[in-house]
């Protein structure tokens, strides 16, 4: 079994089909998952995960193992959350961005990430998290987990940019009283 790096590597250089097979049955279930943590629309979601990998076959993607590390997971991860908010800030996105987040706010299953953020059993920095207010600990999740710039996690989470900013710097603040 081929590392990440080298699927990657075949892939890039040279086309290899064989390569890009095994990369997409390695992470397009994982990625489908995630993203439908993020999104409930699961059409949008199948199609955002196939945009991302459309995007490494062409070669859109660029991946440079120097600068990725051989994290195959954070690269596809990266890509396919920003085309996830480019898709929704397409017709109507705010619609269905609004429907979307309110599913997941009452839905009864956690996300990993959640569960990360939340769910850690030991540790100041957990309890400190499980303070947090929803909405604090969801602009932490947008742009300190999955590494959304603020624009992007602006249009995720339906705020304005100014907002984003103001909440981060919030949480950073409680997150240093809490912990001192």
């Amino acid at each position: 079994m081929r590392s990440d790096g080298e699927l990657l590597r075949a892939v890039t250089a040279g086309g290899d089909r064989r390569a890009f097979e095994e990369l997409y049955r390695r992470y397009a279930p994982w990625l489908t998952a995630r993203m439908r943590t993020r999104c409930a629309d699961a059409a949008l979601v199948d199609d955002v995960v196939q945009e991302t990998f459309l995007a490494v076959w062409r070669g859109t993607a660029r991946w440079r193992e120097d600068a990725a590390g051989a994290d195959a997971a954070g690269w596809l991860w990266r890509i396919a959350s920003r085309r996830l908010v480019d898709a929704l800030r397409g017709a109507g996105a705010r619609g269905r961005l609004r429907q979307a987040l309110a599913r997941l706010r009452h839905r009864d299953e956690v996300s990993a990430e959640e569960r990360v953020l939340a769910g850690v059993e030991h540790g100041d920095l957990a309890g400190a998290l499980v303070r947090l207010s929803p909405e604090l600990r969801a602009v932490l999740q947008a742009t300190v987990v999955d590494g959304l710039t603020t624009r992007e996690a602006a249009v995720l989470l339906g705020i304005p940019p100014g907002t984003v900013k103001t909440r981060a710097m919030r949480a950073r603040r409680q997150l240093r009283e809490a912990l001192a």
